[in-house]
């Protein structure tokens, strides 16, 4: 999943960046709010980390002007002001989460988690597909009972997938989401990480759950 992080203390955006990236997530970051406006506005992020302080801009006049134009992503607010009235003021201008700093890195992950199956309408961290499951708090993938080792970025994209379970996802899409502005790989490697899905969810199981549509994209296959 994609995610922008909107935050001008250097420390913090090294440390949230490597975090996110070792849970998987594609991360952009913006150091200031022109440049945060400029991404947020050119990309369909999962979820925005958004500090309230920020250059240039400030993070409630961003949050204010994004939901005004349409800007759908979930916004999850960071901000060392921790006032009822902050909170407050974050909320009712469209953030869907709040988090005060100083926080651990734990709570960030979770809470951001938990916005994204939101986006997806999904209620448990548990996902079942016939014998597949997926647990998305932990990061767990069994298969028939046997748990399944995947690197970070097969399990993004395998996460991906059933968040659109039943539903083709177009190589773009996929590439839109688990990829981020810096990296350098062609679209082809998409391919390359669905059949290393497959090698590892299909091979020895039936049914055989990932299917391609030619011409059109892959598709996780939803029971019927």
């Amino acid at each position: 999943m994609r995610v922008l992080l909107v935050e001008d203390h250097k420390p913090l955006v090294r440390a949230l960046k490597q975090g996110l990236e070792e849970e998987g997530f594609a991360v952009d970051v913006a150091a200031d709010g022109e440049e945060g406006d400029f991404k947020a506005r050119s990309a369909d992020y999962d979820v925005i980390v958004l500090d309230l302080m920020l250059p240039k801009i400030d993070g409630l006049t961003l949050l204010r002007s994004w939901r005004r134009d349409g800007i759908k992503s979930f916004v999850l607010v960071l901000t060392a002001r921790g006032g009822t009235d902050d909170k407050v003021l974050g909320l009712d201008a469209g953030a869907d989460d709040y988090l005060t700093k100083p926080f651990e890195l734990e709570e960030l992950l979770a809470r951001i988690r938990a916005l994204i199956r939101r986006r997806h309408e999904v209620k448990s961290p548990i996902i079942r597909i016939y014998d597949l499951e997926i647990n998305t708090a932990s990061r767990v993938v069994k298969r028939g009972g046997k748990a399944i080792h995947l690197t970070p970025k097969e399990y993004a994209l395998l996460e991906f997938l059933a968040y659109h379970c039943g539903k083709v996802v177009t190589r773009s899409m996929i590439w839109n989401h688990l990829y981020d502005e810096n990296d350098e790989n062609t679209s082809n490697v998409v391919d390359v990480y669905i059949r290393y899905l497959r090698n590892k969810i299909d091979k020895g199981f039936d049914p055989p759950l990932i299917l391609t549509r030619w011409g059109e994209g892959y598709m996780l296959q939803a029971p019927e």
